[in-house]
């Protein structure tokens, strides 16, 4: 029986502090970590999980890569034998719900916008997003003779050179790969910094002169040299029918909009595609999975139009599936997709966002599951409630559990979000404890649960016609009971962000 169950255990990560490692790049935390390490080893979790931010490891120079206070973070994780999931962020830590600390991307590649600002993306009114390089420049060799995707492959090439010994004793056992803002694939259409409100619509973000270009290049050849990029879809905090592109009837449903909504979402697939394509040859081999990190932009997901979803970048309507397309991308890679809003329920959400979390994870993960793939979780706040951990181990085993085998689906894994002194004191700490037992299937903590396996090379590039195949027709989400068949007892409920506001980091 107990083998059997371990089929059902389902492993638990903790997300380590944003400034483990600090923002002069210095590790001084050491006594201080080692001791909220202790209490998550003692609460019988799997792993942690670290950010290694582009701005600190290559802040002073171009390929002039400094790694070694996190060797030191890393040392600190493999004694306590952890394992641990690795961030490529190279995306800028600041402007977001949860960020405390401001970690820029490196100067030197800021120094690039002062002389050409397009290397950020752009709003309409030209606004600018430093946060991460617009997917624009991915192949302009602007950054002293590199492209912005040649450096993120020489980047993650300094990781594997610089800690091999951590990848050969199987510590690391991810790499998720950053993506866009707040490590995230997708658009910086939301940010905080520049006034955007929850549940605002947010704006598409294409404004930059290598996208529009691209755009017009796009629309010639499809025999519209007149279209344009949109100029009636709002701004940072309208709703949807403020504007004429998403209102009943809009642009979106129309030729052109159809056309733009395609362009827009099918260059992000390609930018994580390619950047992907880069990550395989530098782990190749490596005992490692591949992730990459999907939003959870659950407001305005009642509406037809799906206004919040569509500006980042994920075309998802009622009758066309926007992430079974980005989960079809990933089984070229043997990458997995880690999904965020877990602990999210519908009836914690107010009515005029239109909001449907629940929904949306849902979806999501079944669209990842159909295609395949390995498919985990985060929590988008952070949260100490049996409320919330109880949603987490329902979508964690959606149909609950097989004591024969195999669950019908399962996460492949799940990040808690984040470690911090409120989560291990008193109660909230038992309550965790509780929950990393429940999502363990009652087993103790097994290190040798989902063994990894050498990463394989990437298959040939898939055609986008054969991605966009996954979109239609849009099928029905698999199942999901309302409730957990392992439920963790409630407690006094403690949440520690308002419930209605997203997080990035």
């Amino acid at each position: 029986m107990a083998g059997n169950m371990l089929a059902n255990y389902v492993q638990v990560y903790v997300m380590l502090p944003l400034d483990v490692v600090s923002v002069d790049n210095k590790f001084e935390k050491g006594d201080e970590i080692r001791a909220h390490v202790k209490k998550l080893t003692e609460a019988g979790v799997d792993g942690v999980m670290i950010y290694f931010w582009w701005g600190l490891v290559e802040g002073i120079g171009p390929k002039a890569y400094h790694w070694t206070p996190y060797n030191h973070v890393f040392y600190l994780v493999h004694d306590a034998r952890l394992q641990l999931q690795a961030i490529m962020s190279f995306h800028q830590c600041g402007g977001n719900v949860g960020d405390l600390f401001n970690i820029p991307i490196p100067q030197w590649v800021r120094d690039v916008g002062a002389t050409d600002p397009d290397i950020f993306y752009t709003n309409r009114r030209g606004t600018r997003n430093i946060d991460y390089l617009t997917l624009g420049v991915d192949d302009q060799p602007l950054f002293h003779g590199r492209t912005a995707v040649q450096m993120y492959h020489d980047y993650m090439a300094s990781f594997r050179e610089n800690m091999k010994k951590f990848l050969d004793a199987g510590t690391i056992v991810d790499i998720e790969v950053g993506l866009g803002p707040a490590g995230e694939m997708r658009y910086p259409s939301y940010p905080q910094s520049q006034g955007w409100v929850f549940p605002g619509i947010g704006e598409f973000i294409c404004y930059d002169k290598y996208l529009e270009a691209d755009f017009k290049a796009a629309a010639a050849k499809a025999g519209h040299p007149e279209w344009e990029l949109p100029d009636d879809a709002g701004e940072y905090n309208d709703t949807p029918e403020k504007t004429q592109f998403f209102k009943e009837n809009g642009t979106y449903l129309t030729e052109k909009g159809k056309f733009f909504l395609s362009w827009y979402s099918n260059k992000l697939i390609k930018h994580g595609d390619k950047i992907l394509d880069e990550a395989n040859k530098v782990f190749l081999g490596c005992r490692v999975h591949l992730a990459i990190k999907i939003s959870g932009i659950h407001w305005w997901y009642r509406v037809p139009n799906h206004a919040a979803e569509l500006t980042a970048g994920y075309y998802n309507l009622d009758d066309r599936d926007g992430y079974r397309t980005i989960a079809r991308m990933l089984t070229r890679h043997h990458a997995s997709m880690n999904f965020t809003c877990a602990e999210m329920r519908d009836s914690e959400q107010s009515e005029e966002a239109k909001s449907a979390p629940e929904e949306l994870v849902q979806q999501v993960l079944s669209a990842g599951w159909r295609e395949g793939l390995h498919v985990a979780c985060e929590n988008a706040l952070s949260r100490y409630d049996a409320t919330a951990y109880n949603t987490i181990l329902r979508n964690a085993r959606p149909k609950g559990i097989n004591e024969n085998g195999p669950p019908e689906h399962k996460l492949f894994g799940f990040t808690y979000l984040r470690l911090s002194n409120e989560l291990l004191k008193g109660q909230n700490y038992a309550t965790f404890q509780t929950f990393v037992e429940k999502m363990h299937a009652n087993l103790a903590h097994n290190p040798s649960v989902d063994p990894v396996a050498p990463l394989e090379k990437s298959k040939p590039e898939m055609p986008i016609e054969l991605i966009l195949k996954a979109a239609q027709p849009k099928l029905e989400p698999f199942p999901f009971d309302k409730n957990t068949d392992l439920p963790v007892k409630n407690h006094t409920d403690v949440v520690d962000e308002a419930l209605l506001a997203p997080v990035a980091v």
